[in-house]
């Protein structure tokens, strides 16, 4: 986890594997986590709950992100908040990084 008290570029906290989705915890706490993901281009997470809402913050790339049925293309710079117990799913559309900041309490 880095540091508090230095500035990072959070394009550069991970990197992209071939055919994988790579993830790195940049905060971890019982009230919630954030979450920095690289997505290989034809990576993506199949429909799925949470029981927290998520925001999901493109830091590079194009994802397409499905809430309860409904397709939301996001491109670097977009954010979108993903409802507790919504059906979502992700898709790239090239491959992306993400920040996803889970909301516990």
């Amino acid at each position: 986890m880095p540091s508090e008290l230095e500035v990072y570029r959070l394009k550069d906290l991970v990197s992209y594997q071939e055919n994988s989705i790579v993830s790195r915890t940049i905060v971890d706490r019982e009230t919630g986590t954030v979450t920095l993901f690289a997505f290989d281009e034809g990576q993506g997470l199949s429909e799925h709950t949470a029981p927290f809402d998520a925001m999901v913050y493109v830091v590079e790339g194009e994802v397409e992100v499905k809430i309860s049925g409904k397709p939301y293309r996001l491109k670097e710079g977009d954010m979108i908040v993903m409802p507790a117990n919504e059906p979502h799913a992700l898709k790239a559309v090239t491959k992306f990084k993400i920040l996803l900041v889970m909301v516990r309490s």
